[in-house]
C-alpha cells in the first residue's frame, strides 16, 4: 500500500481509514465541516475589510476636509498652521494604510471563497468516482447472487428427479409384496415427498430429463463460478487500489482546505500586527529626522506666533484707530511724555538662560572620529563622554531609555548648542536632566551623522558575514576579530559606548531595555543607513536582522571582547 500514496501522505492514517467500514462518509463529513469553517473565515474577512475600508475613507475625507477648511479660514498662522497641516497629512497616511489593509483582506476573502469552491468541486468528482466504483461492485455482487440462485434451483430440480427415480424403483418392489391399496398409498407418499412424478413416462424419458437437468446444472455452476471470480476480482481491485486512492483524494481535499484556511488566518494575524506597527511608526517614527505626531504638536511656538501676529497687525492697523484715546499729544493739552520701559523688558536684552552661544569653531556633528579625537587630543570623543555620563547619572532607571525618542525641537536645540560650544553646555541643568531622552536622541543622532559609520563602510560586509554564523561561539569569535580590526578611533569609541550600554543592561529590571532591545535600537545606528550589504546592494533594511545580531553578540560578550584581565568591566 505504500506505493499507492505519495511520500508526504500519512500512511498510518490511510491504513486506518481503509480498515474501517466508514472511511468515505467520515472524510465527506470532515470536508463539509472544513468548508463551513473556510466560508465563515472568508465572510469575517470580507466584513472586516468593509469596516476597515469605511474607517479609512472616512478618516481620509475628514483629514482632507479639515486641512482645506483650515486653509480657507481665518485661524492662526505661523507654526500652528504648519503643525496642523502636518498632522492632517499624518492622518491621511494612516487612512491610506487602512484602505490598503482593507484591500488585502478582500483579496484574502476571495481566495478563501475560491478555495472552498475548488475543494467542493474536487469533493464532488471524487464522490462520483467512489459511487461509480461502489455501484459496479454492488452490481457484480447482485449478478453473483442471481447465479447462485439459478444454480440452487437447478440443483434442487436434479435432486427431485433423482428422488423420483428412486421412488419408481421402490414402487415396483412394493407392488410385488403389498396390496394395491397400500401400494397407492406408498406411491402417493413418495410423490408428496419427492416432488415431481411424471406418470406414464418410461425410464428412457426420465433418463433424457436427467441428462438435460444435469447439463443445466453444469451451465449454472460455470456461470456461478465465473460470477464469483469476477466479483472477487472487482472486490480486490476496489479495496486494494480504488478505495485507498479515493480515500487519499478525500484526505487531500481535507488537508488543502484546512491548510489554506490556516495560512490565510495566519496571514491575517500578520497583517493586523503590521497595520498596528505601521500606525505606531507613523505616529512615533524611530527616525529622529522624521518628527512624529507628538513632536509636530510640540513644535507649535505660541510665543513666536503671537509676536509675529502682533508685528503684522501693528504694521497693518497701526495709526488707524481714530476712535480710541490718543497716546501722544501736545503738553499744553495735558499730554505727558511717554514713560520709558523698564530695562528688563527691552527686547534687546535676552534672558541669561537663553543667551546665544558663540560658535567656537570646533563642530562635532558630521566630523570624522579621527579628526575630532586628534583635534581635541582625546581617546574618546568629548560628546560621547559628556552624553553618556549624563545618561548614567539621570537615566539608567528610566523605562525605555534609548528606545523612546526626545522632543524634536529640543533635540535640534541641544545639537546646535553642542555643535557651537560643547564645553559650555551643562547637561546637569533642569532643561536637559528632566527629560534625558533628549540627550539619548542627540547621542544617536551624532552617531548617525558620522561621515563613516562606527563599524566603518569598508568592514560592513565582514561584520554581517560574521553575524550570519549560526554557531554562537563561532559568531562571537568572528565578531571579536572584526572588532579588533577596527581603526583605533573607532575601537576606543566602540569600547566606551559598549561599556555604557553594558551599564544600561544591568538596570534592565527598571528600564526594561534588554540586550536585544538595545541591539534593535543601535544596529542601524552603528552600521549606518544605506550601507552596501553582503551582496553589494544598498539593502540596509534587508540586513537589519544581521546588524542587530552583530550588536547583540558584541554587547553580550562585552567583557570577553573589551575588558582585559584585571581590568574592571
Amino acid at each position: 500500500m505504500a506505493t499507492l500514496v505519495e511520500p508526504s501522505f500519512d500512511e498510518n492514517i490511510l491504513r486506518a481509514l481503509c480498515e474501517t467500514d466508514c472511511g468515505v462518509p467520515l472524510l465527506l463529513d470532515r470536508i463539509k465541516q472544513s468548508m463551513i469553517s473556510c466560508r465563515e473565515a472568508a465572510a469575517f474577512l470580507k466584513r472586516r475589510a468593509g469596516v476597515e475600508d469605511e474607517y479609512g475613507r472616512a478618516m481620509q475625507k475628514l483629514a482632507r476636509q479639515a486641512a482645506n477648511e483650515y486653509a480657507t479660514s481665518e485661524a492662526k498662522a505661523g507654526s500652528f498652521v504648519n503643525a496642523w497641516q502636518s498632522s492632517m497629512r499624518t492622518h491621511e497616511v494612516m487612512a491610506e494604510n487602512r484602505i490598503k489593509f482593507a484591500a488585502r483582506l478582500n483579496e484574502m476573502s476571495e481566495e478563501l471563497t475560491n478555495l472552498a469552491k475548488e475543494v467542493d468541486k474536487n469533493r464532488k468528482s471524487t464522490k462520483d468516482l467512489a459511487t461509480r466504483y461502489e455501484r459496479t461492485l454492488q452490481e457484480s455482487e447482485n449478478i453473483t447472487e442471481k447465479a447462485k440462485t439459478r444454480f440452487d434451483v437447478t440443483a434442487e430440480e436434479l435432486e427431485r428427479l433423482l428422488l423420483q427415480k428412486e421412488g419408481e424403483s421402490l414402487k415396483d418392489n412394493a407392488m410385488q409384496s403389498r396390496s394395491p391399496v397400500n401400494g397407492k398409498r406408498v406411491i402417493g407418499k413418495a410423490v408428496a415427498k419427492g416432488g415431481l412424478l411424471l406418470k406414464g413416462k418410461n425410464p428412457q424419458n426420465i433418463q433424457r430429463q436427467e441428462d438435460d437437468i444435469r447439463a443445466r446444472v453444469s451451465t449454472a455452476s460455470d456461470a456461478y463460478r465465473k460470477a464469483v471470480t469476477d466479483t472477487q476480482t472487482i472486490r480486490q481491485e476496489y479495496f486494494n487500489f480504488q478505495l485507498p486512492r479515493i480515500l487519499r483524494a478525500f484526505k487531500e481535499c481535507v488537508d488543502e482546505i484546512d491548510l489554506g484556511t490556516q495560512y490565510h488566518l495566519a496571514r491575517y494575524a500578520f497583517l493586523c500586527e503590521s497595520i498596528v506597527h505601521s500606525d505606531a511608526s507613523i505616529i512615533s517614527p524611530t527616525d529622529e529626522n522624521s518628527p512624529g505626531l507628538k513632536a509636530i504638536m510640540e513644535s507649535i511656538d505660541n510665543r513666536t506666533d503671537f509676536k509675529t501676529f502682533m508685528q503684522a497687525y501693528i504694521y497693518a492697523h497701526g495709526g488707524t484707530n481714530t476712535r480710541g484715546p490718543r497716546r501722544n499729544g501736545p503738553q499744553d493739552e495735558g499730554f505727558l511724555p511717554p514713560i520709558p520701559p523698564p530695562h528688563h523688558y527691552l527686547a534687546n536684552s535676552p534672558s541669561p538662560s537663553h543667551a546665544p552661544i558663540a560658535d567656537k569653531g570646533r563642530p562635532t556633528f558630521g566630523v570624522s572620529l579621527a579628526e575630532q579625537m586628534a583635534r581635541d587630543d582625546v581617546d574618546v570623543p568629548l560628546i560621547v563622554v559628556k552624553c553618556c555620563e549624563a545618561i548614567e547619572k539621570y537615566g539608567l532607571t528610566t523605562q525605555g531609555i534609548y528606545r523612546i525618542g526626545g522632543t524634536h525641537s529640543k533635540v535640534m536645540k541641544l545639537k546646535e548648542r553642542l555643535d557651537r560650544d560643547l564645553d559650555s553646555v551643562n547637561l546637569d541643568a533642569e532643561e536637559w536632566s528632566s527629560d534625558i531622552s533628549n540627550v539619548t536622541s542627540v547621542l544617536k543622532l551624532w552617531l548617525r551623522e558620522l561621515p563613516d559609520p562606527l563599524f566603518t563602510s569598508s568592514q560592513h560586509a565582514d561584520f554581517l558575514e560574521a553575524a550570519r554564523n549560526e554557531n554562537e561561539r563561532a559568531r562571537h569569535i568572528r565578531l571579536h576579530e572584526r572588532v579588533n580590526a577596527l581603526p583605533d578611533p573607532n575601537y576606543s569609541t566602540l569600547k566606551y559606548l559598549m561599556g555604557h550600554l553594558h551599564k544600561v543592561v544591568q538596570h534592565e529590571a527598571q528600564n526594561a531595555m534588554s540586550v536585544q532591545n538595545l541591539a534593535i535600537v543601535f544596529g542601524p545606528t552603528l552600521f549606518g543607513q544605506g550601507q552596501p550589504g553582503i551582496n553589494g546592494q544598498l539593502n540596509g533594511m534587508a540586513d537589519a536582522s544581521l546588524q542587530n545580531k552583530a550588536v547583540e553578540t558584541i554587547l553580550e560578550h562585552y567583557t570577553d571582547i573589551f575588558v582585559d584581565e584585571g581590568e574592571e568591566a
